[in-house]
């Protein structure tokens, strides 16, 4: 029933920024997780980065650490995910995903464990 609204996408050079953004319908839980996946071209989908959101947890796969940064908009009940110094390795579907279940740094999310998702937003970063 609940769905996530993500946008954000979009196409960029390589060093620049983007900032995606995810908003829930609805209610979810009383704490949950919530972040992006992302498929590139020829790859199979991994866990980017996640806020435990009800806590102060986050997760950040070691591939975006130190460039990528969740953070909450809570009066909007929306998170964002700023993307900085982009690499053309970034490119990819971006796919907004929340589980009621905890996640941390030491967690790598497994979609399997996740029930909602977003429409998917492509970010596309050029040489």
């Amino acid at each position: 029933q609940v769905k996530l609204q993500e946008s954000g996408g979009g196409s960029v050079q390589a060093g620049g920024s983007l900032r995606l953004s995810c908003t829930p319908s609805g209610h979810i839980a009383s704490s949950y997780c919530m972040g992006w996946f992302r498929r590139g071209p020829g790859k199979e989908p991994e866990g980017v980065a996640f806020q435990y959101v009800g806590g102060t947890s986050q997760y950040y796969a070691r591939s975006v650490k130190g460039r990528f940064t969740v953070s909450e908009d809570k009066a909007k009940s929306t998170l964002h995910l700023l993307m900085r110094s982009l690499k053309p390795e970034d490119t990819g579907v971006y796919l907004c995903a929340a589980a009621p279940r905890y996640c941390g740094s030491a967690l790598e999310p497994s979609a399997g464990d996740f029930t909602t998702w977003g429409q998917g937003t492509q970010v596309t970063v050029s040489s």
